[in-house]
């Protein structure tokens, strides 16, 4: 057991300040990740600022039309309000579909987007891991990769981002709403929200320091109807995704009027598909369609030495997920 301190502010400019006294401080919301990263021995903070019980935890409607997600609100609350269901249905499956309902009972909105990659070589302490010690070399670049990146990696690091709510938020264009220590906020596009592996792969997102989630926009409702998240994994519980995919579509008379997609465990964010949501736009809602998709999604695609299968997986996750969401009505 290494000691830290302890501080449960009232407020956010409070937890900031707190933060930002210390460089080895964590904010704590659920602690599902957290927790089990200090028991491995991962991280060792000094200083841990509880956060669960600030003044974030509402679903409200926005100014924009769509719908405010509070950051300290549970996924499981999420998951199942009904402004959440009914307008965002997309989001509500892919945080079903995440761990164990014990787990998004206490798991964060904030917390979620802020998980640490899954890596094995992150974990392992005696392994060399930039990420979790900048410098020391990426175990799994020439080691065991079946499971890592195929896309936005580099020699510095090639680990996955394991969430599964983040690949539905970048489908659904979300932002997130962060304060400082001055109490301001500013608000990032999810896309830019976290990071890919470049000279600072220890670093996750685009957060400056002690800045905190207070809230994560979703834009006016554009798939309530057509949509589906699809998690290709090992086991059908408890399991992380090998491939995953979010899709929203609007269809009218059988044609694309507008997509969002975006695929998860491929890269170390959520990885937007930009390209291929232009492109289905004015097209035909049929198998061929998405097929060709596929195959405009995964161009560009870097596999490892052990995870080539991954670039088929993607592409038939994707026709699949793109199917089922226009098999719904």
């Amino acid at each position: 057991m290494r000691p830290f301190q302890f501080h449960s502010p009232q407020s956010a400019s409070e937890a900031v300040s707190q933060h930002t006294q210390n460089k080895k401080t964590h904010y704590l919301g659920g602690g599902t990740n957290l927790l089990d990263l200090m028991k491995e021995d991962v991280e060792r903070p000094d200083h841990i600022v509880e956060v669960a019980d600030l003044p974030f935890k509402e679903i409200t409607k926005n100014t924009s039309g769509g719908v405010s997600l509070g950051a300290m609100v549970s996924n499981t609350h999420t998951a199942n309000n009904p402004l959440v269901k009914e307008n965002y249905p997309l989001l509500s499956m892919a945080i079903l579909a995440a761990a164990t309902e014990q787990i998004r009972n206490m798991a964060t909105n904030g917390g979620n987007l802020l998980q640490r990659t899954r890596c094995p070589y992150f974990y392992e302490t005696s392994m060399p891991c930039n990420k979790r010690e900048p410098g020391t070399g990426c175990g799994a670049l020439t080691g065991v990769n079946s499971k890592h990146a195929i896309f936005g990696w580099s020699e510095s690091c090639v680990a996955t981002h394991p969430s599964d709510m983040s690949v539905a938020l970048a489908a659904l264009d979300a932002t997130v709403t962060v304060q400082n220590q001055e109490g301001e906020s500013r608000t990032i596009p999810f896309s830019e929200f976290h990071r890919l592996p470049g000279d600072e792969p220890e670093k996750d997102t685009n957060l400056n320091t002690g800045e905190l989630i207070t809230a994560i926009d979703l834009p006016k409702s554009a798939y309530p109807k057509h949509y589906y998240y699809l998690k290709v994994r090992e086991r059908s519980s408890y399991a992380f995704a090998l491939v995953s995919a979010a899709v929203g579509l609007q269809i009218e008379n059988n044609t694309i009027t507008k997509a969002g997609l975006a695929l998860g465990k491929v890269a170390h964010k959520p990885w937007k598909l930009d390209k291929v949501e232009k492109y289905l736009v004015g097209k035909k809602a049929t198998k061929e369609t998405y097929e060709a998709a596929a195959d405009l999604a995964l161009q560009g695609a870097k596999p490892l030495d052990q995870n080539e299968y991954k670039i088929e997986l993607a592409k038939k996750t994707l026709v699949r997920a793109l199917l089922q969401a226009t098999s719904r009505s």
